[in-house]
């Protein structure tokens, strides 16, 4: 017997379906392949074989990323609408309407009995997708978003067209104390009217309706929204046996001319000739050109102990002075000494609420003086940041210090000659150029999170690694994609292509770093001769606890620069030496 074999490798999960001589499902599978696509799909072919035996099958490969396996694997390839269309018409006929909401990007089919299918794509934005859902998800910290859905709930407006404006709702709403519930299902509404709005318009919704795709597969109340938007009930609605593996089902079905191979031997094309692709001739420069040049970077060049630091139990000093960073989504908290050194530090995420965040920092600093029998006097306070005037007036807070101003005196402090200082947080990005001594220009990027932290950490995430894990990754790319600078919804279409040419997780990461200097560099400060940046670089914020970052940024401007052990807490440590000084340095 010869299997038909449906391949479907999207810009997140790999999907495929095995079909007998009867048309009828004998294996399906859906998995993440966190841009591990070889290894996924061959991981497949093992599965397939311990069920089925040393099968011979007739193989077709679609979805975003399959281009590039058709290529590579010689395997014959259909484009997933069409796949996805064949599907409906051999086993849904009375489908009329087709929604396929996928990691990063959605579809919507209009079947009409007199002329061919109307089919819309959004594949060139990932707002209103699995990857902006997942995105959400993440900030709430909610593993099961469908556990927070309720017959009852209010709707806030959310923007959905992209994921950094969206955070920023989402994050308003949290900091109301805004019930979770309310804001998961103010997050699907925003899918549902951001998929109609984009994909829908000029065309009618017609039932009978079916939805597809792993958004809707598992988070099943997902539909409800939408068919509230199509102004729709249940009864309209045509329920796929699989709807998380319909274009790989479809691909399993198309009468074109197909690969009929034996299993071993379609694993070992796949295996064999995706890694041999040859390097992409447009990768950029690599961070390191070696890995004794790495390891001496990252032991002796990348962080500088410019902040003496002392324990609670050790300072010897009656006064302190307390520095605050109030973030969008972090609280940083320093309290240094009476010669300025660092003798407590708190960082953590607000998770909607800063004030206890504030709260529960300061009360580790009264633990860790209860515990060494110690008293000291606090000489002063500050605040900065985002939540500066909520937590001064909630905590008595002695001065409020504007970001700039608090970054410029912790570089300063550092490096008296300084040029240039550049903070890059989580979702914004402040550059202070220095001419005598003196602030001479500012510029703030709180648009778009393509130059900041959270644009590669997200990513990331969604890859399956954490922070340091993907920093680490970053340093050992071989051929860095040259992703551009536009933003982290955009990117995707460049991640896809980058899949396409085999590149690796390594390569992905060191292209992400380089594409938030980039974008900080020349498409936010839109430098033209990186000279005016000076010779004396101080960078600080969390991003830059990411040596993949400040390495790309060294390698683009060709410059050394100074980051302190301590770049996440920077602005803290500005706010608290105000408040030693009593002056804002304005």
């Amino acid at each position: 017997m010869i299997y038909k074999l449906g391949l479907d490798v999207g810009s997140t999960t790999a999907k495929i379906a095995v079909l007998d001589a009867n048309g009828q499902l004998v294996y399906n599978a859906y998995r993440r392949h966190n841009t591990k696509v070889t290894e996924v799909i061959c991981s497949f072919f093992d599965e397939i074989k311990e069920k089925l035996g040393s099968c011979k099958v007739s193989a077709m490969v679609t979805g975003s990323a399959g281009m590039g396996i058709s290529e590579t694997a010689r395997i014959p390839f259909v484009q997933e609408v069409v796949a996805a269309s064949r599907l409906i018409f051999e086993k849904y006929p009375s489908v009329r309407t087709l929604v396929d909401l996928g990691g990063e990007d959605s579809k919507m089919i209009f079947f009409h009995p007199d002329h061919q299918p109307d089919i819309r794509m959004n594949g060139n934005c990932a707002g209103g997708t699995g990857a902006f859902i997942d995105q959400m998800a993440m900030l709430l910290n909610i593993p099961d978003l469908n556990e927070y859905i309720t017959s009852t709930h209010t709707i806030y407006a959310i923007a959905s067209r992209c994921g950094v404006f969206a955070k920023t709702d989402v994050q308003n709403l949290i900091s109301r104390e805004v019930p979770k519930s309310d804001i998961v299902a103010s997050v699907f509404h925003a899918v549902a009217m951001q998929t109609m709005n984009t994909l829908a318009r000029g065309c009618d919704v017609a039932p009978k309706v079916m939805f597809c795709g792993g958004p809707f597969s598992f988070l099943p109340q997902l539909k409800e929204f939408f068919l509230k938007a199509m102004q729709l009930s249940p009864s309209d609605v045509v329920d796929a046996e699989h709807p998380e593996i319909v274009s790989a089902a479809g691909a399993a079905l198309m009468e074109a001319s197909r690969l009929e191979i034996d299993i071993d031997s379609l694993r070992s094309r796949v295996a064999t000739e995706r890694t041999a692709v040859a390097p992409r001739a447009n990768a950029l420069p690599v961070l390191f050109a070696s890995d004794a040049e790495r390891e001496h970077w990252l032991k002796h060049e990348k962080e500088v102990e410019l902040v003496k630091k002392v324990t609670v139990a050790a300072y010897r000093g009656s006064s302190c002075y307390v520095g605050i960073d109030s973030g969008s989504t972090t609280t940083k908290i320093t309290i240094i000494g009476e010669d300025k050194e660092l003798i407590y530090s708190y960082y953590a995420h607000n998770n909607g609420n800063p004030l206890y965040t504030v709260k529960h920092g300061l009360q580790g600093f009264a633990e860790a003086l209860q515990a060494a029998e110690k008293k000291v006097r606090i000489g002063g306070s500050a605040v900065t940041g985002y939540g500066e005037d909520l937590i001064r007036a909630a905590f008595s807070i002695d001065h409020g210090v504007v970001e700039t101003i608090a970054h410029y005196t912790a570089a300063h402090y550092l490096n008296s000659d300084l040029s240039f200082v550049l903070d890059i947080g989580g979702q914004d990005m402040k550059a202070i150029f220095i001419k005598n001594g003196e602030i001479s220009r500012v510029e703030l990027n709180e648009a778009c999170s393509s130059g900041c932290g959270s644009f590669v950490e997200t990513f990331g995430k969604s890859l399956g690694y954490s922070a340091p894990e993907f920093a680490a990754l970053a340093c050992t790319a071989s051929h860095p994609c040259d992703l551009g600078t536009r933003c982290t919804v955009f990117m995707n279409s460049k991640v896809k292509q980058s899949l396409r040419e085999n590149a690796t997780t390594a390569d992905i990461a060191a292209g992400l770093s380089y594409s938030v200097i980039k974008n900080c560099l020349f498409k936010v400060l839109k430098f033209n001769d990186l000279q005016e940046l000076g010779d004396n670089i101080v960078v600080q914020g969390g991003a830059f606890k990411n040596a993949s970052i400040q390495r790309a940024l060294e390698v683009v401007t060709g410059k050394k620069v100074t980051c302190s052990k301590i770049p996440e807490l920077m602005g803290a440590y500005g706010a608290a030496l105000i408040a030693m000084t009593g002056r804002r340095n304005e």
